[in-house]
C-alpha cells in the first residue's frame, strides 16, 4: 500500500470523477484507474461502484476512506512538522478570481517569496464556480475571491478590504460629464461584460434589471484587460473593480460616470476549507497577506 494510492483514493472519493481526479493529481486517467485497482486488489474489496459513467463508493468503501484520510494527514503533518515556523516549507494550491489574478495576486506572491523563500507555490486561475468547488473538495489549500461577503459553514473567511466598483466609459463619451446618471441613461447604450458569472457582472446586471432597463446591446469580452482596451477605444460602456482601473484613471485614458451601483459592496476574500489543516506553509500565506498594505 503507497501514500499515493491512498490519496488517489481520497480524491476520487471526493469528485467521483476518473478525469477531475487525474486533472487535480496531475496523472493520466489511466494512473487514476490503475492505483485504484491495485489498492482494491491489496485490500481484497471494491471500494468503489462503476455504473456506467458513474463512481460510486461502496460502503466498505466509505469506511475505509476515514482510515485513509487519517493516514494521509498524519503523514503530511510529519513532512510539515519537520520544517521549523521560523523557516516554513512546503507547498501551497491556490486560486483567485480574475481581475486579481493580474492586480493583487502577484503583489502577495512577491511579498511571500522575499519573507518565506522556502514555500513553494502552485497557482491555479480558474472561474469563481470551479474555485468554490475546489475549495470545498479540498484540492485548493487557499483561494482570494471578489464577493459579496461570503458566509459558509464549511470555509474559514478572512476578509481583507472592501473593493468599490467602477462605472466606466471612454473620456469623450456624452455621459461623462453629467453630475448623476440615472439607469433609464444606460438603454441605449452597448455594455461591454466580462465573460461568466462573475460578482461584479451580476451586480450590474440586477442593477439594471431592477431599474427595468435592457441595454441595446451587450458584448461579452474575455477578461478585464480586454475590457479596458474596448472602452478606450469607444466601444462601450462597462464596470469594474477599482484596482483593475486606477491606472488608465489617473492617465486619462478611461472615465468614471458618476452612477453608484446599489447594494454592490463587494470584498476581496480569502477563503480556506475549514477543516484544512493550517500546515506552515498555510500560516505563512496567512502572516504575508496580513502584512501587505493593500490600501
Amino acid at each position: 500500500m503507497e501514500l499515493r494510492q491512498l490519496a488517489t483514493f481520497r480524491q476520487l472519493a471526493r469528485t467521483l470523477n476518473f478525469t477531475r481526479t487525474a486533472t487535480a493529481l496531475n496523472y493520466v486517467q489511466s494512473n487514476v484507474t490503475a492505483q485504484i485497482q491495485a489498492l482494491e486488489e491489496e485490500l481484497g474489496v471494491r471500494l468503489f461502484d462503476r455504473l456506467g459513467r458513474r463512481v460510486a463508493l461502496t460502503e466498505v468503501g466509505e469506511r475505509l476512506l476515514r482510515y485513509a484520510e487519517q493516514i494521509l494527514d498524519l503523514s503530511e503533518e510529519m513532512y510539515e512538522v519537520a520544517s521549523t515556523q521560523e523557516d516554513p516549507r512546503g507547498t501551497l494550491v491556490v486560486s483567485a478570481h480574475e481581475p486579481l489574478c493580474t492586480y493583487l495576486v502577484p503583489r502577495l506572491f512577491y511579498h511571500l517569496h522575499n519573507r518565506y523563500p522556502h514555500v513553494n507555490l502552485q497557482f491555479r486561475p480558474a472561474a469563481a464556480a470551479e474555485i468554490s468547488r475546489q475549495v470545498n473538495e479540498g484540492t485548493l489549500d487557499i483561494a482570494i475571491i471578489l464577493e459579496q461577503s461570503v458566509h459558509s459553514a464549511k470555509l474559514v473567511v478572512q476578509p481583507l478590504f472592501p473593493e468599490p466598483l467602477c462605472v466606466i466609459a471612454a473620456p469623450w463619451h456624452p455621459l461623462v460629464g453629467i453630475e448623476q446618471i440615472k439607469p433609464v441613461e444606460m438603454e441605449n447604450e452597448t455594455i461591454l461584460l466580462t465573460e461568466g458569472r462573475c460578482s461584479y457582472r451580476s451586480l450590474f446586471e440586477h442593477s439594471l434589471a431592477r431599474a427595468g432597463v435592457q441595454p441595446a446591446v451587450v458584448i461579452e469580452v474575455t477578461n478585464a484587460e480586454a475590457v479596458k482596451q474596448c472602452v478606450m477605444v469607444g466601444m462601450g460602456i462597462s464596470v469594474l473593480p477599482q484596482m483593475a482601473v486606477r491606472a488608465e484613471v489617473d492617465q486619462g485614458k478611461i472615465a468614471v460616470l458618476p452612477w453608484e451601483l446599489q447594494d454592490a459592496q463587494l470584498f476581496v476574500q480569502m477563503i480556506w476549507h475549514k477543516e484544512k489543516w493550517l500546515s506552515p506553509a498555510m500560516q505563512a500565506l496567512i502572516a504575508a497577506v496580513e502584512q501587505v498594505e493593500w490600501q
